[in-house]
C-alpha cells in the first residue's frame, strides 16, 4: 500500500485518499444511526373519527379515551381493542367529556391525567381519573395540585409521572408531579427545564425522556430532550429531536422510543417517524407515517407500537378512525 501524501498549495493542506487506502462513505452524525426502518400495517378501523384522544393498555388491551369528533365535540368514549381478535368494544364510558388528556396504565388499571374541556385549549381541569378493566368501573382519584391539559404522562418506578402541559389560562408550564397509587398523593418534583405542552413522555431505561412539543402556538416547535434522573431528582439535556415539533405521538418499542407525527409545517402536518436508541444514545430515521396526522396517541403491545386515530390536517383537521401498527424486525 502507498503512503497517502500531502501536498500544500496556497496555504492549504490537501489529503490525497487512494482508493484502496480510504474509504468513501461519510461518518454518521452524532445523533443518526442505521436502524431498520420498520413497516406499518392497519388493523380494525376505530369506531368513529376521533382525535386528541388519550390512549394506554392494561392486561395486553388498548384503551381509547375521550377526544373529539369532526364536529367538534368532546367525548366520553371508552373503546377497547384486543390486538389477539383485531377486535373494539365498548366499555364503561369516562366520568366527564375531556379532550387533550394524558393517560397510561398501571398495574392492570388504566389511568386518565388532567385534559381540556373546551375548544382550543380551553378550561383545564386537574382531574385524576383509575378505570378498572375487571370491574368496568371509573373512580375519581386525588387530583392534580394544579389544572393542566395537553400534559405529558408515564409510569416510572411504580408512580404516575404528570409532566408539562397548559393551564387554565392557556400558558404552558414546567410543573411535574408524580402520583403514588400506595398513598393517593402527588408531590412536586423537578419542573422541566422549559415549558411546554404538546410533547412525548417516555419512561425507558429508568429515565423520563420529554421530547418535542410547542412553547405556545404550533410555530413555536421545539426539537428539546430532557431526561429525568429520579435518582438526582434532575433533568440534563439529550441529543435533541431531529425534527421539531409538537402534537406528537411517542412510545417505547424494543428499547427505542419512537416518535411519530405532529403539527404543523408549511399548512401540513408531519409523517416523520424517529427512534431514539436508549441504549447507543442515537436517533435513527424510521419509516414515516402513511400520512401525516397530529392529536393521537401510541402505546405498545405484543410485536407493535400502536398508534391512533389523530388529525390528518393542521389545527382540527379531518379526523382520522385509523389504528395503525408499527414494526421492527
Amino acid at each position: 500500500m502507498k503512503p497517502v501524501s500531502f501536498f500544500p498549495i496556497l496555504g492549504v493542506v490537501l489529503l490525497l485518499c487512494l482508493p484502496v487506502a480510504c474509504s468513501m462513505e461519510a461518518p454518521l452524525p452524532p445523533t443518526q444511526s442505521r436502524e431498520p426502518q420498520g413497516t406499518w400495517t392497519t388493523k380494525a378501523t376505530l369506531p368513529g373519527k376521533l382525535s386528541e384522544v388519550a390512549v394506554a393498555a392494561a392486561n395486553g388491551r388498548i384503551y381509547v379515551l375521550g377526544g373529539t369528533t369532526p364536529d367538534g365535540v368532546d367525548q366520553r368514549l371508552n373503546r377497547e381493542y384486543d390486538p389477539a381478535t383485531d377486535r373494539w368494544r365498548e366499555r364503561a364510558p369516562l366520568p366527564r367529556t375531556i379532550n387533550h388528556a394524558g393517560a397510561t396504565g398501571l398495574n392492570g388499571k388504566i389511568y386518565v391525567v388532567g385534559a381540556f374541556t373546551e375548544a382550543g385549549h380551553g378550561a383545564a381541569i386537574n382531574s385524576v381519573f383509575e378505570y378498572d378493566p375487571v370491574t368496568n368501573a371509573w373512580r375519581t382519584l386525588t387530583p392534580l395540585k394544579s389544572p393542566r391539559g395537553s400534559v405529558g404522562v408515564t409510569v416510572l418506578d411504580g408512580k404516575i409521572h404528570a409532566i408539562g402541559g397548559r393551564g387554565t389560562d392557556k400558558v404552558t408550564v414546567v410543573t411535574h408531579e408524580a402520583y403514588d397509587p400506595a398513598t393517593g398523593k402527588w408531590t412536586e418534583l423537578a419542573p422541566l427545564p422549559k415549558a411546554r405542552d404538546h410533547l412525548a413522555v417516555v419512561a425507558a431505561g429508568g429515565r423520563i425522556h420529554a421530547i418535542g412539543g410547542r412553547l405556545d402556538a404550533s410555530s413555536q416547535n421545539v426539537d428539546l430532550h430532557d431526561i429525568y434522573n429520579p435518582a438526582t431528582n434532575s433533568w440534563q439535556s439529550g441529543p435533541p429531536l431531529p425534527t421539531a415539533r409538537s402534537g406528537v405521538a411517542g412510545g417505547l418499542y424494543q428499547d427505542m422510543i419512537v416518535v411519530a407525527g405532529g403539527e404543523c409545517r408549511d399548512k401540513r402536518t408531519y409523517s416523520e417517524n424517529e427512534g431514539y436508541n436508549v441504549k447507543t444514545g442515537r436517533w435513527a430515521t424510521l419509516a414515516p407515517l402513511p400520512a401525516g396526522r397530529h392529536g393521537f396517541a401510541a402505546v405498545a403491545v405484543g410485536p407493535n407500537l400502536y398508534f391512533v386515530a389523530g388529525a390528518l390536517g393542521c389545527g382540527g383537521g379531518d379526523r382520522s378512525d385509523q389504528l395503525l401498527a408499527f414494526s421492527l424486525p
